[in-house]
């Protein structure tokens, strides 16, 4: 498969740093947009995922301290789950 059938998935090779806060968050949604059905998270189920994390004392701007991800990515995808000892989701 080509990646120009794919243009939301392209890495720019950018540091977050590097990135405006805005275009993040927007590259962010394009990304969990554009993931294949077969994998993606149903709504109601992501919803539920990032209640869980609000709620969690791990949750540091965005991302897990227990295993470093940003949780909004993680928790999109159906396979994944909560990397706590207790695992919420």
């Amino acid at each position: 498969m080509e990646w120009a059938e794919h243009p939301q998935r392209f890495c720019r090779k950018c540091l977050l740093s590097d990135i405006k806060e805005e275009e993040f968050l927007r590259n962010m949604r394009i990304y969990i947009q554009g993931l294949d059905e077969d994998i993606r998270t149903a709504e109601d189920v992501y919803q539920e995922r990032l209640r869980a994390c609000r709620q969690c004392d791990s949750l540091i701007s965005g991302m897990c301290r227990i295993c470093g991800c940003f949780v909004e990515y993680r928790a999109a995808v159906a396979k994944n789950h909560c990397p706590g000892t207790g695992k919420c989701w």
